[in-house]
């Protein structure tokens, strides 16, 4: 392949080819040397206006090739995202790549800022924002006093309980004390007993040799024993452990530590889920607003037959996953990045994408929940058509359950809901790493939170209000309980909404703390406020037979229709 350094990049003159052209027609679009100068002015057929190159590229609306100073560029490539020129085409560096003309591109690309001018001047000027500002201000003092009331009372609770503490420590060791005290009377009582039944012995024995002393009978004077040696014989000395009381000198960094310490909180979710939880008040989210009618921005052709699950890697990636046993990880133009199969030769029930940006995928049919690590994807490589190895890193293997859906949390947590082998039983499981932390299975009855019975695959995700929200398709309803398993509500749908009965697949929520689900009968997307209030359903865009939900960060939904492989990115948000 043949390249043009700029270097050798010289310019020539446009009429005798040989001398450097440091000057440019403005009217005959030619460059000219400093000897043809005189002859293109002789031309009086047309008027000529000569300038120096160089303020020609000044003046010129078309930008400087990077690659050719001296070349402008007429196109642009929309592979790299750079103006180029005619030069830079010829060395085929660019090949295959889309090219529009540069006029067109600069005059779509001002349109976006122009439209996101109007869009931040209406809103800042519009009553909702003046209203959400207002009620911020209103509602700041209000939090603050509501939060210090709260610290106060938290490190009053904790000072109390190190105050039991204290006292429980402190009842403790005079009770031993007392408990030594009463073992040392017992030992002198039993002493000074002992010692009290040799005096009396002695003094029994002083009496009989009395009695000797004035008789005349042989017999008793005959048989008289002296008891002297036995009467030597003292009781063993008494001896008694006394106790002492060595206090520990007071370490204030350990009591502190075990005290409890003020922090800030690590994430804005943290922060948000503790003001609504325990202090009851909501927290002001960026505001947005519903487009009247939710358009599509494109449709990505996939390979499937039958498309199930999506998730979002980043704004421009996808990770797919469907009944053919492979994972495939696609960008906005359709176009396969990367695949791997299933270690077990499987089908994965659903996958999930970590804050580090590992892909998870749970496998019914071995009971386990595996990872793939986001170094792994990257280092993928097809060679010689034959497909890439990957290592997956069984990450859970349950005993006696078998996964369905799963998501990561906002703590790095993995949730995921899983059946009983007899298919009896549903819950949610909460794992760090490949522990256990949490089980979510019953409400305050005693009944289960979620059915079972059948397989059909449920999903859930985590909101932003730390709730967990649970697609339940065997029960018709979508279950949403507290991050510490209360349930908050049931939705089951609005016969005013739908015709045929609600059957919700795929769940996910958004930044706004709202809970999208797919509804499978009825073609549509539900979307509920974090209460559980049914808001707006999204039926256009030619959705049918959907399945898979997820949103980036700018909260651009993805959907999947199960029967054609499709996956649709639509706004719904201005």
């Amino acid at each position: 392949m043949d390249t043009v350094s700029s270097s050798q990049d010289v310019l020539r003159c446009s009429l005798c080819n040989i001398g450097v052209a440091p000057l440019y027609c403005n009217v005959c679009l030619i460059h000219l040397c400093k000897n043809c100068v005189e002859k293109e002015l002789l031309d009086t057929a047309q008027v000529h206006n000569v300038v120096s190159f160089k303020q020609h590229l000044v003046n010129s609306k078309y930008p400087q090739c990077l690659d050719h100073p001296t070349k402008q560029c007429e196109l642009h490539c929309d592979r790299c995202y750079i103006p180029i020129c005619l030069l830079s085409i010829s060395s085929r560096k660019h090949e295959h790549h889309m090219k529009e003309d540069i006029l067109k591109t600069l005059a779509r690309k001002k349109r976006t800022p122009a439209n996101r001018f109007t869009r931040t001047r209406d809103f800042y000027l519009s009553p909702n924002f003046m209203r959400l500002h207002q009620l911020s201000l209103f509602r700041e003092p209000l939090d603050a006093s509501k939060h210090l009331k709260y610290l106060k009372k938290a490190v009053d609770k904790q000072g109390e309980i190190i105050y039991a503490e204290i006292d429980t420590i402190i009842e403790k060791m005079q009770n031993e004390i007392e408990h030594m005290n009463i073992q040392h009377l017992a030992t002198i009582n039993k002493q000074e007993e002992a010692i009290n039944g040799i005096i009396n012995e002695i003094q029994q024995a002083i009496l009989e040799l009395k009695r000797l002393l004035y008789t005349n009978e042989f017999c008793l004077v005959a048989e008289y024993k002296s008891r002297n040696v036995q009467f030597r014989k003292l009781p063993p000395k008494l001896k008694i452990t006394l106790l002492k009381f060595q206090p520990n000198k007071i370490n204030r960094e350990k009591i502190l530590e075990q005290f409890g310490t003020l922090f800030n909180f690590s994430t804005e979710t943290q922060k948000q889920s503790f003001i609504s939880q325990i202090l009851g008040v909501e927290t002001l989210a960026p505001y947005s607003q519903f487009l009247d009618a939710p358009h599509l921005i494109t449709d990505i052709s996939t390979e499937y037959t039958e498309l199930y699950k999506v998730v979002c890697l980043s704004n421009d990636e996808i990770w797919t996953c469907s009944l053919d046993k492979i994972l495939k990880l696609y960008n906005m133009q359709g176009e396969l990045l990367k695949s791997f199969k299933t270690k077990s030769g499987s089908n994965p029930a659903d996958i999930a994408v970590t804050r580090s940006e590992d892909l998870v995928y749970s496998d019914y049919s071995d009971s386990t929940i595996n990872l793939v690590s986001k170094a792994q994807v990257q280092s993928m490589v097809t060679i010689l058509g034959r497909k890439p190895s990957v290592h997956i890193k069984p990450l859970i293997t349950l005993q006696g359950w078998r996964p369905h859906g799963l998501c990561g949390t906002s703590s790095g947590d993995l949730l995921v809901i899983m059946d009983s082998d007899d298919r009896k039983q549903t819950k949610v499981v909460r794992f760090s790493g490949s522990t256990e932390k949490q089980i979510i299975q019953w409400d305050d009855q005693g009944n289960s939170l979620y059915s079972s019975g059948k397989i059909l695959n449920k999903y859930l995700s985590e909101n932003r209000t730390l709730d967990i929200c649970v697609s339940d398709c065997h029960a018709s309803a979508v279950v949403v309980v507290s991050s510490a398993g209360k349930l908050r509500f049931r939705y089951t749908g609005l016969p005013t909404t739908t015709k045929r009965p609600f059957y919700p697949r795929d769940i996910t929520t958004d930044s706004q703390s709202k809970i999208l689900t797919a509804d499978g009968n009825n073609h549509c997307i539900h979307i509920l406020d974090q209460h559980g209030s049914f808001l707006r359903n999204i039926d256009n865009c030619g959705l049918y037979r959907i399945y898979g939900l997820c949103v980036d960060s700018k909260d651009n939904l993805f959907v999947t229709e199960r029967n054609n492989g499709n996956v649709k990115k639509i706004q719904y948000y201005k």
